[in-house]
């Protein structure tokens, strides 16, 4: 069941205080991890609600639902405008569409995908005529979980020396060859085992990756980004330096699979 306005306000108090606590304990500043609230399968009623909360970020895994809910400019309570993250798994035939909708794709996994949206967002209106930009986080499969989507953790920095090349020449993360996406970081999803504990192995290993490349510099200059950990497990996430949580239930209440959009 949705959760009323109030009771949303509860349970972000109550989630905002584990937030601080694990950063406190890992010796971060709270402004250092950013809350993407997973609006899947929540109405638009329930995202306004989260806004007048405070709300800056939502995540969304179908393309379709992101278009229902920001395909129009929403703005934040501190008069930022409000960040659609795509952060399931993109079809190619959908990325056109993400690309539209979307501030920051988590999910891209293929060297095919990030071609594609370049020639998407080199097309669409931007800043000055000049396109879209468009971050983008590059998704892994840490856990090494066959349900999960993602690179594979024993490719992962082939692949990531591979995009270099296809970069062309680079710097200060912008390159020759993708000069309309940003590529922010890393994304993956912790251990399916109920036991928060269990993931900070991925957790870590995917800052280690994060790390090796953002010190590359270059095209990687922005590769600032760990999107990991959720209600289950944020505080193992957090203490091993993810950047953004993604939580949905623990925040809107069940979702209601039956009923429409």
């Amino acid at each position: 069941m949705e959760f009323t306005l109030d009771e949303m306000r509860e349970h972000l108090a109550t989630l905002e205080a584990r937030i601080a606590e694990a950063c406190k304990i890992a010796g971060r500043s709270r402004e250092s991890v950013k809350l993407v609230w997973v609006s899947k399968f929540h109405p638009a009623e329930a995202v306004e609600n989260a806004i007048s909360l405070g709300a800056t970020d939502f995540g969304e895994n179908r393309v379709q639902e992101a278009e229902l809910k920001f395909s129009e400019p929403r703005m934040a309570k501190d008069g930022s405008r409000v960040r659609c993250h795509v952060i399931g798994p993109v079809q190619s035939n959908k990325l056109k569409k993400a690309a539209i909708v979307a501030d920051c794709i988590h999910s891209i996994a293929s060297i095919e995908a990030v071609e594609k949206l370049e020639r998407v967002c080199a097309a669409l209106p931007g800043e000055n005529g000049a396109g879209k930009i468009l971050d983008i986080l590059f998704q892994v499969n840490a856990g090494e979980e066959e349900t999960k989507s993602g690179l594979d953790v024993h490719e992962a920095e082939a692949f990531l020396n591979g995009l270099a090349e296809k970069a062309g020449a680079a710097s200060d993360g912008k390159s020759e060859n993708f000069p309309h996406l940003r590529f922010r970081g890393l994304m993956t999803i912790g251990k399916n085992t109920g036991v928060a504990e269990d993931s900070r192995e991925c957790f870590a290993f995917l800052r280690g990756l994060r790390d090796k490349f953002l010190a590359r510099g270059g095209v990687f200059a922005n590769f600032d980004q760990l999107s990991m950990g959720m209600t289950g497990d944020l505080e193992v996430a957090i203490e091993e330096g993810s950047t953004m949580i993604r939580v949905g239930t623990a925040l809107f209440g069940e979702r209601d699979y039956s009923k429409p959009v």
